[in-house]
């Protein structure tokens, strides 16, 4: 019997066998059911958390400390003008109105670091919630 002949006659026999056991006894049904029951258990479900309130804001830091250097910036021409003498100039304020000097421009090899009243660029949120920590600490 050649190949082809044998083919013939085992494949309708076959798919006889296939079809029985997946359909009438049930067997498709029962994996489908399966799958779908899996399905249903690994739904992954999304809730939002409210983050923890941050431990300062940094707007108010910076206001705060730019009030501070005022003041302190107050109080040191104060000192300076009791240093000098009121009296010398009448009472009048020599420092009033006027800003610190700009430094020159640096020479070669020196870095600028920009004036000194520039408070550069905030890099507390590179590292996430560190900078919240070490003021925790504090």
């Amino acid at each position: 019997m050649k190949k082809n002949d044998l083919k013939q006659l085992i494949k309708p026999l076959v798919k006889e066998c296939i079809h029985e056991v997946l359909i009438e006894e049930g067997l498709l049904s029962n994996v489908v059911s399966e799958v779908a029951k899996g399905l249903q258990h690994n739904v992954v479900m999304e809730t939002k958390t409210n983050t923890s309130p941050t431990l300062f804001n940094e707007n108010l830091q910076m206001q705060r400390t730019t009030n501070n250097s005022r003041t302190q910036m107050k109080e040191h021409r104060q000192k300076l003008m009791d240093a000098i003498g009121n009296e010398a100039y009448k009472g009048v304020n020599l420092f009033e109105g006027t800003d610190p000097m700009s430094h020159p421009e640096p020479a070669k090899g020196q870095v600028d670091l920009g004036p000194a009243g520039d408070a550069g660029v905030d890099i507390g949120s590179l590292v996430g919630n560190a900078s919240e920590i070490w003021k925790a600490m504090k």
